[in-house]
């Protein structure tokens, strides 16, 4: 039943972190208040939003999806091995009510208010420490007293013209590989726990020289974006993600960097880079024990 339930959650997407078994897995349960759920034409992605890190932003964002202002939005700038990027183009008639007020950045906070973190690396090559916390990858610069998200891959952020404060409803999510020089100028809100198959299945838009553009018509709608507890009960998730407080975890991280795996006949320097670090995620029936 164990190895059923395994293959189901690969084959879904789910990330598992190949060198624990669930059992060793601490999990914790994602508050549905917390999620919100993107339906594309192929499948959902499901994000976990970072109220502790960007409160401001994750409300901006709640609101704007319960208005219906991302129902109908195209990805617009998709480029392999960076981000998928979307929201209304505010040129076309239809979307003329579709325009937002501009917020202000929540891309760093006092490192003495942070909540616990489990460090991964010091120094790190953009950061003087990296570490986790509540599942959300982070920096850290004691002297500055600053903390802030990093932009591994599958975090989702708000885009901004070059004011600082510009940012409206237009968001991105990384799909490649980590844009690290983005930490701490933009405001990341979010990250993706659920259909990350599906971000990268998102149309490009962005083709090598020489290739013909693009049509807009091909570029890849958002059905719907709403928050979990608004769905039909049937379409709901409970989705648990690895406690990024665990002994468990920490135990993880001490096996990556050390690689002692005889399958590393030659050792990598003893460097653990935080966006390297999956952090597992599940689906689960929805009476399981969410201790």
């Amino acid at each position: 039943m164990l190895k059923k339930l395994l293959t189901s959650l690969v084959t879904a997407g789910i990330i598992l972190a190949s060198s624990q078994t669930l059992a060793e897995t601490q999990w914790r349960t994602v508050s549905p208040d917390n999620l919100m759920v993107m339906t594309l034409p192929h499948g959902k992605v499901v994000f976990e939003l970072a109220s502790q890190f960007s409160p401001k932003h994750v409300a901006h964002f709640k609101a704007l999806a319960a208005s219906g202002h991302y129902d109908g939005n195209k990805f617009y700038r998709v480029i392999d091995g960076f981000v998928a990027q979307a929201g209304p183009d505010e040129s076309a008639p239809e979307n003329k009510d579709k325009k937002s007020q501009t917020i202000a950045m929540e891309s760093e906070w006092s490192l003495v208010k942070s909540p616990k973190i489990t460090p991964v690396q010091s120094p790190d090559l953009f950061a003087e420490q990296t570490g986790f916390s509540g599942g959300f990858a982070l920096a850290s610069d004691s002297e500055a007293n600053k903390a802030w998200l990093t932009h591994c891959p599958g975090v989702l952020a708000l885009a901004r013209g070059n004011e600082p404060n510009s940012g409206s409803s237009h968001f991105y999510i990384t799909n490649g590989q980590a844009p690290r020089y983005l930490d701490r100028i933009m405001t990341i809100f979010g990250r993706v726990v659920y259909g990350m198959p599906h971000v990268q299945a998102i149309t490009r838009t962005a083709v090598i020289e020489g290739e013909a553009p693009v049509d807009k018509a091909d570029f890849t709608p958002i059905v719907n974006m709403a928050l979990m507890p608004s769905l039909p009960a049937s379409e709901q998730l409970v989705i648990q993600v690895e406690d990024t407080e665990s002994a468990a975890f920490a135990k993880k991280l001490v096996d990556r960097r050390d690689r002692s795996h005889a399958f590393f006949y030659k050792k990598p320097p003893p460097v653990l880079d935080v966006c390297q670090v999956p952090v597992a995620s599940r689906i689960v029936p929805a009476n399981i024990d969410k201790g």
